[in-house]
């Protein structure tokens, strides 16, 4: 599962079969519109970014356990703007860890972070969440 810093939708490696499309409907509703994009390499499911939070815990949930891959700016600023946010939709320079007054994904364990050089510095955190992380 990728959320990159300027795209539109979420990246989740997923095989396309008829059955996975009902499983993200299940998951999160039948009037998402789940792309598959077979261009690709490899081959992906895109989905609207909203769906994020929503999204992990289901993949946890089924899988066990899910790869999540956090893209954020380095040169974008935190400011009250990004504190006193109700969305999820992070990608400031603190990372996530003020936004909303913070994140609920500090109690997943944060497997790495690579800075990436480009037009936009780049920071991508790797995280893991599991089922217990939302089991309650």
């Amino acid at each position: 599962m990728r959320r990159g810093y300027d795209e539109t939708r979420l990246w989740m490696a997923m095989p396309y079969k008829p059955r996975n499309r009902a499983w993200l409907h299940g998951a999160l509703g039948e009037y998402i519109r789940p792309h598959w994009n077979n261009t690709a390499t490899p081959g992906r499911w895109e989905i609207a970014k909203p769906h994020l939070q929503v999204l992990i815990e289901a993949l946890a949930r089924r899988f066990g356990e899910v790869d999540v891959y956090l893209e954020f700016s380095t040169t974008e600023r935190c400011d009250r703007n990004c504190r006193t946010a109700t969305r999820d939709d992070c990608t400031c320079s603190c990372r996530g860890e003020y936004h909303g007054g913070g994140t609920y994904w500090t109690d997943w364990l944060l497997v790495g972070e690579d800075t990436l050089i480009g037009p936009v510095g780049r920071v991508v955190r790797h995280y893991v969440a599991r089922r217990s992380d939302f089991e309650t």
